[in-house]
């Protein structure tokens, strides 16, 4: 297999450097902002470019913004409130066995949790020299590999899993690079494509782009609750095949940013055109620990492909991804993650540890930090209640704050939004003024990406951008991360509300005929029952 790294990148774009300032400022500030941004690229011709993401861009004048503030600058608002990624606070007995293994004395301190101190010793125990400062071996520690499977085969009621096909990586990301880079091959028609979800986490374009490899996107149907149709991975795929050699399909359930929670009739479709196509199936299943629709509950792809015909069970390929950015555990910066490989050659899984060998291992606490995850504590242990009462405060808070906006989105004029069923985001769509569309056409900038700076300035307000170059260009979204304090999330609303109704007074009619019929498709989407095949 040819896995050469054949990087394609794309000019950078990065977001306008604004100051706090009047509304009467605002278009000035952007419009000179971009041509200063755009002047500056001539410097980099001779750079190898990269693409760098919006919501990368809009934290700079966000730190700015933040900054002025701090020295004494007089606004409306005190401080700008982040709701791009999850802000709640950390698992304690997470916190208390790492802080053990990172300061040994600890575990003679009898203020911690007598389980504490025992789990600690036991994983210390697993680290080469006993010590978290040490390497583990390329594919991650053996005894964490080995919990991970339990964790699996419990998850699957009794589907087997083996520690030879998990491999443990910097993050989820970090484990779909690896794949992808082995996948990748070829140049122009026999260029390796990956089947792609729009919308998707904002960060996959780019892993495709510097894996060298064709993004393929096909539309997930938003009034149908962002559902995956096979007939549109049927055409995407159509369409690849003139310029590209289609060899994957990703997958993100529950969906990332959507909400989307697919269900086994749904799964079952989407394998047996993975199967049909020879496609390699790819599983982002991330936030399988953060479902909390009224009728929506994860079921992985491997066990559904373990109970349909063994012709598919044993020959499709399947890799699913897991990792700390998880609703539960929100321990994104330790870096760490695991892909589970099914039905690969023997031969390809042995060249995942050649690679793994050449890469930065996972780091240590990282790989501890899975352990705690798959492995919490277990009923009659000192930790267990406070442990469950955390985990349960924390999927009441998702699921309170997803309904909370979810309601007020949809009650916004110039919005709708599908609801979520599960993930940490939601994903709403922006009717947006003409007038608003070309001004972004003028400044060279999404239209969604405008808005965002313009909440920004206007009411210090960080969201995420839903522009995808793939997507439709008539569509446009937010990215709004629901997985945060709840006051914290009704300021957010509070501020986010008085800027639309400020922005939509300013354009009356653009509103007109498009609000109520997008909120009664949201609505029937709550309230029926989910249809067969598509996500409930």
């Amino acid at each position: 297999m040819n896995t050469g790294i054949r990087p394609h990148f794309c000019q950078p774009s990065t977001a306008a450097d604004l100051t706090v300032g009047t509304d009467s400022q605002l278009a000035e500030q952007l419009q000179s902002s971009h041509q200063r941004e755009r002047a500056a690229m001539s410097s980099l011709d001779d750079a190898s470019p990269v693409r760098v993401s919006a919501d990368c861009a809009l934290q700079s004048p966000a730190e700015h913004i933040t900054q002025v503030i701090t020295q004494g600058a007089q606004n409306h608002f005190t401080e700008v409130i982040d709701v791009t990624s999850a802000g709640m606070k950390s698992l304690s007995f997470v916190r208390q066995v790492l802080a053990a293994c990172l300061c040994p004395q600890l575990l003679t301190d009898h203020s911690l949790p007598q389980d504490v101190r025992l789990r600690a010793q036991c994983l210390l125990d697993a680290c080469d020299g006993g010590s978290v400062g040490s390497y583990s071996p390329s594919a991650g520690i053996t005894h964490v590999r080995q919990s991970i499977t339990d964790f699996i085969t419990t998850r699957d009621a009794g589907v087997p899993s083996y520690s030879k096909d998990i491999f443990i990586c910097v993050g989820s990301q970090g484990a779909l690079m690896l794949l992808v880079k082995l996948l990748a091959r070829g140049e122009g028609q026999t260029r390796t494509g990956v089947l792609t979800p729009v919308p998707c986490s904002p960060t996959l374009p780019l892993l495709l782009d510097a894996a060298g490899v064709k993004l393929l996107p096909y539309q997930l149907t938003e009034e149908r609750g962002w559902a995956t149709e096979v007939d549109e991975l049927r055409r995407a795929l159509t369409a690849a095949r003139s310029h590209c050699e289609p060899r994957a399909i990703y997958i993100s359930n529950p969906g990332n940013p959507t909400g989307h929670v697919q269900d086994r009739t749904s799964i079952e479709e989407v394998i047996e055109f993975a199967a049909d196509q020879g496609l390699v199936l790819l599983a982002d299943e991330v936030y399988q620990d953060s479902v909390y629709g009224p009728h929506a509950h994860f079921i992985s792809y491997k066990k559904v492909l373990f109970e349909m015909d063994p012709e598919l069970s044993q020959t499709v390929q399947l890799v699913s991804f897991h990792s700390l950015s998880s609703g539960c555990m929100r321990e994104c910066g330790l870096r760490a993650g695991y892909m589970e490989a099914i039905n690969l050659d023997p031969d390809v899984m042995h060249y995942f540890d050649v690679m793994l060998c050449f890469d930065i291992s996972a780091p240590i606490t990282g790989q501890l930090a899975l352990d705690l995850m798959v492995r919490p504590p277990k009923p009659g242990e000192p930790s267990y209640d406070t442990y469950t009462q955390e985990i349960l405060l924390t999927k009441a808070t998702l699921s309170q704050n997803a309904q909370r906006a979810w309601q007020v989105l949809n009650d916004l004029p110039g919005m709708s939004c599908q609801p979520a069923m599960g993930g940490i985001y939601l994903y709403p769509r922006l009717h947006l003024p003409p007038e608003i569309i070309e001004q972004a056409k003028v400044l060279q900038v999404e239209a969604d990406v405008l808005f965002c700076q313009m909440l920004l300035q206007e009411e210090g307000v960080l969201v995420g951008t839903g522009c995808h170059r793939d997507g439709d260009p008539r569509r446009h979204h937010l990215r709004l991360c629901v997985l945060v304090p709840a006051d914290a999330l009704e300021e957010a609303l509070a501020r986010l509300r008085s800027f639309q109704l400020r922005l939509m007074g300013r354009f009356p009619h653009a509103n007109k005929g498009v609000k109520d019929k997008h909120r009664e498709t949201a609505m029937s989407v709550n309230l029926r029952e989910p249809p067969r095949g598509k996500h409930i």
